[in-house]
């Protein structure tokens, strides 16, 4: 039952060339920080990376596209990350953009068991095409597939050692659904603590998903977009 591991570095040991990892967090908040700094240590090539976005150019999956160590990217926008945008018109990296809500539905469904999904969403755009389609009650709806990976690296704000997690405010993003969905799931936390100390209630993860837990050793926490009020 006792899932600590030493590090990050001791979380991936069975990362491979070519593996699927499903990365948590929204844009720069709540993703596995030490976890990415840990795969680009590593120098795994060819991987599939299923997040939300890839941050920015030197924060969050952006590091690895730095390396080159991404073949494809799963995410739902480019964002601000120039470095992103360049590799994806180029035909560097491979890119499979996703509305929002079908990435994470696709992953939901991929922890639940279930194959495939009907939404009305991306019906009569690129998104929907050469799927298949088909009417319910008057409107046409897009098949899409579940989404599961080799790997899911989720961030929360506590974990005890069993795997139970609580993630805070927006950092639970995407982070609950990739916890499900993947074959081997890898947690850190900020604050890790003895079986007891969280309260049933509280726990968002339960720990039957998850494999391996530590703490983290740093964490930036930066903001991707900072904008103040001029003062008046």
């Amino acid at each position: 039952m006792d899932k600590r591991i030493a590090s990050a570095d001791a979380g991936i040991v069975n990362l491979k060339d070519g593996m699927t990892i499903l990365m948590g967090g929204f844009g720069l908040c709540g993703i596995p920080e030490n976890l990415i700094g840990a795969v680009r240590r590593k120098g795994t090539k060819d991987l599939t990376i299923v997040s939300n976005n890839a941050g920015v150019e030197d924060c969050g999956a952006g590091v690895l596209l730095q390396t080159r160590q991404v073949r494809k990217m799963i995410s739902t926008y480019i964002g601000g990350n120039k470095l992103f945008e360049q590799l994806a018109l180029s035909g560097e990296l491979q890119l499979e953009l996703n509305p929002q809500g079908t990435l994470s539905e696709r992953l939901r469904a991929g922890g639940a068991g279930i194959p495939a999904f009907y939404t009305p969403t991306g019906y009569g755009t690129v998104v929907g095409e050469g799927k298949e389609t088909r009417e319910f009650n008057g409107r046409m709806y897009v098949m899409e597939r579940a989404l599961r990976g080799d790997l899911a690296f989720v961030k929360a704000w506590k974990g005890d050692w069993w795997g139970n997690l609580v993630y805070r405010k927006t950092a639970r993003n995407l982070n609950p659904m990739m916890a499900t969905a993947a074959d081997y799931v890898i947690a850190e936390v900020e604050e890790l603590v003895p079986p007891g100390q969280i309260n049933p209630d509280h726990v968002h993860t339960p720990g039957i998903y998850v494999d391996a837990i530590f703490q983290g050793a740093h964490f930036e926490k930066r903001i991707e977009i900072r904008a103040v009020r001029k003062q008046l």
